[in-house]
């Protein structure tokens, strides 16, 4: 109940239909890490990125590397 923490389910995730998109706030620079659909455009956001450990979180969570993201403002 208290002090035990939930294992974070890890989303699946279509290498061959989704993009890795990092979101970022131009007033505020809070960042959102997801996956955006090029086809529709719609973005699906997963998790929010406060310092570099969540963003390597991110990235060995769903095997990417950090040159295959794209940033968009």
């Amino acid at each position: 109940m208290f002090g035990r923490r939930k294992k974070r389910t890890v989303p699946p995730y279509n290498k061959e239909g989704k993009i890795p998109v990092i979101r970022s706030s131009i007033c505020t620079g809070e960042q959102v890490a997801g996956f955006k659909d090029p086809v529709s455009g719609k973005f699906h956001d997963l998790m929010l990125i406060r310092d570099s450990s969540d963003l390597a979180e991110f990235l060995s969570l769903y095997q990417i590397d950090e040159k295959d993201i794209r940033r968009e403002w």
